[in-house]
């Protein structure tokens, strides 16, 4: 690693970072989902969703470099986004239990909380100032946007594995998937001038996967499999368009976190000179 005025790539966050937007947000996403809609794919999609949150917390307690001081995590909600996702986490679970268990009151306040984990999630990285492809303000929504998306590819997975039919939920992630791919394009746009070279291919190789198959090949199925009366083949052509969107995103997210993270490099905007005073 050299530091000075060129963009160096960041190795703070690595792939267990990345584990946790992908998790947290599909997860977080599906609970929503769940929470909306009933059975039987509800139940499912509970318990997916809390394991897929769970999971991605895994991730994250993993990178710290002290695992055992993981409660650190804790001390600073005033400032830390991360913080704040810890504490939502804490109402999360048990709440996400009380749904499993059948206590259908619980499902509301969950689907609160799954909300107020994807917006912390959403929040980090563009609290990430050094580093121009997360800390654009048009990331949050794209962030938010990609979270919910996936949850409810997951929510179609399900309910293809379940042979359940849900044309209403069909409808809702062919909208879900044209919304994240119109943020992903605000979002390029806004970062355009502030990238470094390699940064800017990164995003670029996500973004074509993101709009080819996240967007086109996924909606392209589902719109299928709306004009089918049901059956296995309208099962299958739901299933590739829920697998299309959680794997373009998925990738999009491990894209930025491991391949698009380059810093700025050193700013200097008064570049001091021996003998010749300054004025502040």
């Amino acid at each position: 690693m050299s530091y000075g005025p060129n963009p160096w790539q960041q190795t703070s966050w690595d792939w267990r970072a990345a584990g946790n937007f992908i998790g947290g947000g599909l997860g977080s996403g599906l609970l929503m989902v769940a929470a909306a809609w009933g059975d039987p794919v509800a139940i499912w999609g509970l318990w997916v969703g809390l394991a897929c949150v769970g999971l991605g917390l895994v991730c994250v307690w993993l990178e710290i470099g002290r695992p055992l001081r993981a409660l650190h995590v804790f001390f600073n909600p005033a400032t830390s986004w991360m913080s704040r996702e810890a504490f939502v986490a804490l109402l999360l679970f048990p709440m996400g239990l009380l749904a499993v268990l059948g206590f259908t009151w619980a499902r509301m306040p969950l689907a609160v909380l799954a909300l107020a984990f994807l917006y912390c999630q959403s929040r980090m990285l563009p609290a990430t100032r050094g580093i121009p492809a997360w800390r654009a303000r048009a990331l949050t929504p794209l962030m938010l946007a990609t979270g919910l998306t996936e949850g409810c590819g997951m929510w179609m997975v399900l309910a293809s594995v379940l042979s359940v039919r849900f044309t209403a939920a069909l409808a809702v992630f062919m909208a879900l998937v044209v919304i994240r791919q119109v943020f992903w394009m605000r979002y390029r746009k806004a970062v355009e001038d502030q990238l470094a070279v390699r940064a800017r291919e990164a995003l670029d190789r996500s973004g074509r996967t993101l709009t080819v198959l996240g967007t086109f090949t996924a909606v392209a199925l589902a719109g299928l499999s709306l004009l089918l009366p049901g059956g296995p083949a309208a099962s299958a052509l739901t299933l590739g368009a829920g697998v299309a969107a959680i794997g373009a995103g998925a990738l999009f997210k491990y894209s930025l976190i491991t391949r698009a993270a380059y810093n700025q490099g050193f700013s200097l905007k008064k570049i001091p000179v021996r003998g010749v005073r300054t004025s502040n």
